[in-house]
């Protein structure tokens, strides 16, 4: 089963969504704004994606407004923050079998067509 992580208040989310038929196509949607993603979920995503770097955004607006920018952070503290704010989560992510993707860039929604 499909699985994806995503922000419903987000217009790429909502778009990639939309060119996917991911609804359609019965994949399980989780908001992470009404339901947080818990540690297990998080951990179980870093050992698909290798990293919890991977699963970081640079983009949130919090990013600059906490002074992230400046500091040199570990994977404990990438786990941390994402924990601890849901804007943090890389978006979406798509768990396809044993495979995850991350982010919104072209190629990896091109494949998702293919593969959900």
């Amino acid at each position: 089963m499909t699985k994806i992580y995503h922000l419903s208040t987000c217009s790429t989310c909502q778009k990639i969504l939309a060119e996917t038929e991911a609804v359609e196509k019965g994949c399980r949607l989780q908001d992470i704004k009404t339901e947080r993603i818990t540690p297990e979920q998080l951990d179980e995503l870093r050992g698909k994606a290798g990293s919890y770097e991977a699963l970081f955004s640079r983009r949130a607006l919090k990013y600059k407004e906490w002074g992230l920018k400046d500091k040199d952070l570990t994977e404990t503290d990438y786990r941390d923050l994402i924990l601890q704010e849901y804007t943090f989560l890389k978006r979406p992510v798509v768990i396809v079998g044993d495979r995850v993707f991350v982010g919104s860039d072209k190629k990896t929604v091109e494949l998702l067509k293919t593969l959900i």
